[in-house]
């Protein structure tokens, strides 16, 4: 023990033995909704999992997976691999997006990442663009942290900046785009008199400009680039305030749907495209609708629309927008650092620890679980297998992907003996769901199921124990819906296919020959939500949790 009195020795759980082999299996995008032909899990034959659900009812629990319980903003936000991740093997639940912003630019902590010290080596020469939406509606982005960005970037050297904004009137009421680009003009005017040349450079609806998400429309990603990167809109205005002004009256618009307009000298020349040497932050922290202009901005290789112009450039988002793609590869606000990590403690308190899955997932629950950290605790104690992924080819095109190899691995490593935990992530649900290919998801979530039954198989032989879960919903509902929850159609008549992650609870499943009696879910934990599974997982390797992560899912009865 050091002099703080901290001890990585974990307690012995008073009623749960030591030495049972644990299973822990991730579903990657499997959540619990209600039963209807888009659901794919439902329409999929999946008897392994539906004989979990139907069997004891103390051994089967939904928790939740979304918002508040894995560190986001709020319950509207949908959980992600990356978060989820984080939250099971953390124990604990971290800040995540707008609240780790904010903490970097409070302690000025973000003036001297990794992210802005690659964009400043542009500053002498080029200029600073940023472009995101404008608005105090907290979802997406917040004007005030644009405004310690746009202070601290001129702070630190930034001697001119152009701001292309996208109106909002979704997240706030419609019409309160004019009082934020007055403020945003104002303040503009306060760095000018600094000596800044700060200015706006262009402008459009985020419904209509840049912000699309999930592929839906790329017109709306190119119509950005347009005005953004070359400086080219129908719109042409001197003045940005003028502008949305008098967009919203001629086009009878509202700030979702504004048309993209550049703002023009006196020579009607655009006061601000972006040329080589320049840099570019997104400064919105919500990663859905910035992931398609970040591959705009950062991929070499891209086909979605013809750039016409590529500049050489220094790109960052405010955060990482997908762990997965590692996209972007710089941002201004890293992860956040998560210490004492539930996978950290059982391998100093001596357990042997098995991790595999597919490339897509392999850093989900290696890099994620382990508290957004590379490589192992102890390489004496752990071993880590990465099968690769399909590639050249979209997820729906082999849906099966390697649900089966990552199966049979998970099962050589428990009959092994060599190990005491064996956590696998299952990706088919989320990768296949995400492609919107019904039929192809069904398959997908057939060959999650089967490989789950091939890892029960090996615990029955072992006397060992399970864990199945989930880190967020996807495969179980695949159209967009209505209020009242009917599916959506568009101009054709046909359903809206929906891609994204869902706001659905996710289950828990325990189980196995090695699993005490006694053992059952508790009814008197709040919210339970994905970052109770790690408490869980301790107790069944026969510890006791460190006090501080989140209470355990299940108690022990005496029988």
């Amino acid at each position: 023990m050091g002099s703080s009195g901290f001890s990585w020795t974990l307690p012995d759980h008073p009623k749960l033995p030591k030495g049972k082999t644990v299973a822990v299996v991730v579903l990657d995008g499997w959540g619990e909704a209600s039963e209807d032909q888009y659901n794919c899990i439902h329409v999929a034959e999946t008897p392994t999992m539906d004989s979990l659900k139907k069997g004891a009812p103390e051994k089967w629990k939904l928790v939740k997976a979304h918002g508040t319980a894995v560190g986001l903003p709020s319950d509207d936000d949908m959980g992600n691999s990356e978060v989820g991740h984080n939250a099971l093997g953390a124990g604990r639940i971290f800040a995540q997006g707008a609240k780790l912003v904010d903490t970097a630019l409070a302690s000025g902590k973000i003036f001297e990442g990794e992210g802005f010290t690659y964009i400043k080596e542009c500053f002498d020469q080029g200029t600073l663009h940023l472009i995101g939406l404008l608005s105090d509606g907290g979802v997406h982005s917040r004007l005030d942290q644009l405004q310690l960005l746009l202070n601290g970037a001129s702070a630190n050297g930034a001697k001119k900046i152009r701001v292309h904004f996208l109106t909002d009137g979704r997240d706030v009421l419609d019409g309160t785009s004019v009082g934020f680009v007055e403020t945003l003009e104002n303040d503009l005017s306060q760095l000018r008199a600094k000596g800044v040349d700060a200015c706006i450079a262009s402008g459009g609806g985020r419904m209509y400009v840049t912000m699309d998400r999930y592929e839906n429309d790329w017109d709306v990603v190119k119509r950005g680039w347009d005005a953004q990167v070359l400086g080219e809109a129908s719109h042409k205005f001197q003045n940005a305030v003028e502008a949305v002004k008098t967009l919203r009256a001629e086009t009878k618009t509202n700030d979702q749907y504004l048309p993209p307009f550049v703002i023009v000298d006196d020579s009607d020349k655009a006061v601000g495209p972006i040329v080589d040497g320049d840099a570019v932050v997104t400064f919105n922290f919500r990663a859905d609708r910035m992931v398609m202009i970040a591959k705009a901005l950062e991929y070499e290789d891209f086909d979605k629309f013809d750039r016409v112009r590529v500049p050489k450039i220094r790109y960052a988002g405010m955060l990482q927008y997908d762990g997965e793609l590692k996209l972007p590869s710089h941002y201004l606000v890293s992860p956040p650092e998560i210490e004492r990590t539930s996978g950290e403690y059982l391998v100093k308190n001596g357990i042997r620890t098995f991790a595999c899955s597919e490339t897509v997932k392999f850093g989900h629950v290696t890099f994620f679980w382990n508290g957004n950290r590379s490589g192992y605790f102890d390489e004496t104690k752990e071993e880590y297998v990465e099968i690769p992924s399909d590639s050249g080819i979209t997820f729906n095109v082999k849906p099966k992907m390697k649900a089966l190899e990552i199966a049979e691995k998970a099962r050589d490593a428990i009959l092994s003996g060599k190990f005491d935990q064996v956590r696998v992530n299952l990706p088919n649900g989320d990768m296949v769901g995400h492609t919107g290919d019904i039929e192809a998801t069904v398959v997908a979530c057939k060959a999650a199921d089967e490989a789950v039954k091939m890892i029960l198989d090996a615990i029955e032989q072992v006397g060992g124990i399970y864990v199945v879960t989930a880190d967020h919903g996807n495969a179980e509902d695949m159209v967009k819906r209505n209020k009242s929850g009917q599916p959506l159609l568009d101009k054709k008549g046909e359903i809206q296919i929906l891609t994204s992650h869902t706001l659905q609870p996710v289950p828990v499943a325990i189980g196995g020959p090695g699993l005490h009696s006694g053992v059952r879910f508790r009814n008197d934990v709040q919210t339970p939500g994905l970052a109770n599974v790690a408490a869980t997982v301790m107790n069944l390797h026969g510890f006791e949790a460190p006090a501080d992560y989140e209470p355990t899912l299940i108690e022990v009865v005496d029988q």
